[in-house]
């Protein structure tokens, strides 16, 4: 369960590495995992960043009667990817030995839990939410 107050894909994310920190003892490949993982999100904030901002210029460009609802679209957007990219930052700048004292909550997330963190995290990707266009065509 996830509770209110903070972003829920973050709080998503902080789970399955936590997950991920507290198994790389009896699997090693989950060291590379933790990181690929944390490099993937950093790399799909960036992207949301650069495509909001594009999608204002473009705006800007074309007319001008959405300009103001656009700007703080594009405001909250940038608040959201910037407060990812801190925590991103936070997590690497963090030992994965250290990480386990920044753990969510005193539940620990068995096998079944990040599995199914993972499924909805990648659900969130461009990719997945366009696959039925993918496979119409």
């Amino acid at each position: 369960q996830v509770s209110g107050g903070e972003d829920e894909i973050q709080q998503l994310q902080k789970a399955l590495l936590d997950y991920l920190d507290e198994n790389t003892e009896t699997d090693a490949s989950l060291v590379f995992s933790r990181k690929f993982y944390i490099a993937q999100w950093f790399r799909d904030t960036t992207m949301e960043t650069e495509k909001a901002i594009k999608s204002q210029k473009d705006e800007d460009s074309s007319e001008g009667t959405h300009h103001a609802k656009d700007v703080e679209t594009t405001g909250q957007i940038m608040h959201r990817a910037e407060s990812r990219k801190k925590f991103l930052r936070s997590i690497i700048r963090t030992a994965p030995s250290q990480f386990s004292t920044l753990k969510m909550n005193s539940d620990t997330v068995d096998y079944e839990d990040a599995c199914l963190i993972v499924r909805y995290l990648a659900s969130m990707r461009p990719f997945a939410q366009s696959f039925d266009i993918y496979l119409t065509q």
